[in-house]
C-alpha cells in the first residue's frame, strides 16, 4: 500500500495527513519554491469504486491466489434489489464499496493506491486521508509550478478514465502558496476535465484551514469564532437553567471547548509565536 495514504491505516490520522503536507510545502519555502495545492473532490466516493479496477490492482500487489479468489468471488454476482408496493426491480452491481462493511475500507484503499502509485514528478507529492486527495507541487516560479500542475492532473484524469471514477471539477480547487516578497503574477490556470479550476486563498484539508503563506492564521481565526459561539451559547443557556455549577461547566469546557480549541496543534502550534510554543 502506498506510504501517503493516510485512511483507514494503523498508527495513521488525518493529522498525520495535513502535517505530512505542510512539511513537504516547507520543505520547498526554504529552498525559495513556490507551491501549487490542488484539492479534489471524488464524486460519490466510496460508491464510485470500481470493482475490476479493485481486482486489478490486487493482481500487480501479488496478492495470494486463494485470498484474490476470495475477492473475486465477493465481488461477483452480485444485484441491488428496490421493492415497492407494487413492483420490484432488480439491477447487476459493478462497483461500490458496502459503507460500514468490514472489507469496504480496504478495497478502497487498494483502488485508491493504484493513483497514489503514479509516476509522479519529484516536485510531486499525492496525499490522501481515504478519498480527500491533496496533490502538492513546487517549483522555482508561479508558472513552472502552473505547468508540473496540469501535466500532474492529466494523469489523474487518464487514471480517472480508466478506472471509472471522477471528480468533481466544481467542488475541487486550486490555490498558490508562497512567501516570496517580489511581485509576481500569482494568477493561475488549473484544469480538470477540460475546466479550469476555482483558484481560492485557502483550503480546508481535513478540517485544518491552509492559506496562501502557510501561517494559518485563518485557521486560528475561525477556530477561536467558534469557540466564542459556542461559549455564548452556553452561558445564554446557563442563564436559562438559573446557572450551571462548576462540575457542568468544567466537563463543557474538557469535552467541547478543549478538543475544538487543540485540534490540528502540532500542525498551526507555530502560529502562536515561539514564546507560546516552548510553553506548550
Amino acid at each position: 500500500m502506498n506510504y501517503n495514504q493516510f485512511g483507514f491505516t494503523p498508527k495513521k490520522s488525518a493529522i498525520d495527513a495535513a502535517l505530512a503536507v505542510k512539511k513537504y510545502i516547507e520543505e520547498g519555502m526554504r529552498h525559495g519554491h513556490t507551491a501549487i495545492l490542488v484539492g479534489l473532490d471524488v464524486k460519490s466516493a466510496f460508491d464510485a469504486a470500481w470493482w475490476p479496477s479493485i481486482l486489478n490492482t490486487l493482481k500487480e500487489f501479488h496478492c495470494p491466489k486463494k485470498l484474490y479468489s476470495l475477492a473475486k468471488s465477493y465481488l461477483s454476482e452480485r444485484t441491488a434489489i428496490f421493492t415497492t408496493n407494487s413492483m420490484q426491480m432488480e439491477r447487476a452491481v459493478t462497483k461500490g464499496c458496502p459503507q460500514r462493511s468490514c472489507c469496504g475500507p480496504g478495497f478502497w484503499n487498494i483502488q485508491y493506491s493504484s493513483l497514489l502509485n503514479l509516476e509522479f514528478g519529484k516536485r510531486t507529492k499525492a496525499v490522501s486521508y481515504a478519498d480527500d486527495l491533496l496533490i502538492t507541487v513546487k517549483a522555482d516560479t508561479v508558472r513552472e509550478a502552473e505547468n508540473h500542475a496540469n501535466i500532474e492532473i492529466s494523469k489523474i484524469t487518464k487514471w480517472t478514465k480508466d478506472n471509472k471514477i471522477s471528480f468533481n471539477e466544481q467542488k475541487s480547487n486550486a490555490m498558490v502558496v508562497t512567501r516570496k516578497k517580489r511581485r509576481e503574477n500569482k494568477e493561475v490556470s488549473v484544469y480538470l476535465n477540460n475546466k479550469p479550476l476555482e483558484q481560492v486563498n485557502n483550503i480546508k484539508y481535513l478540517g485544518i484551514i491552509m492559506d496562501s503563506k502557510l501561517n494559518f492564521r485563518e485557521h486560528i481565526m475561525c477556530t477561536a469564532g467558534k469557540c466564542t459561539k459556542l461559549i455564548h451559547a452556553l452561558a445564554k443557556s446557563a442563564k436559562l437553567s438559573q446557572g450551571l455549577n462548576n462540575e457542568a461547566i468544567n466537563t463543557i469546557y474538557k469535552e467541547a471547548i478543549l478538543p475544538l480549541m487543540l485540534y490540528g496543534a502540532p500542525i498551526w502550534i507555530g502560529a502562536m509565536g515561539k514564546k507560546c510554543s516552548k510553553i506548550l
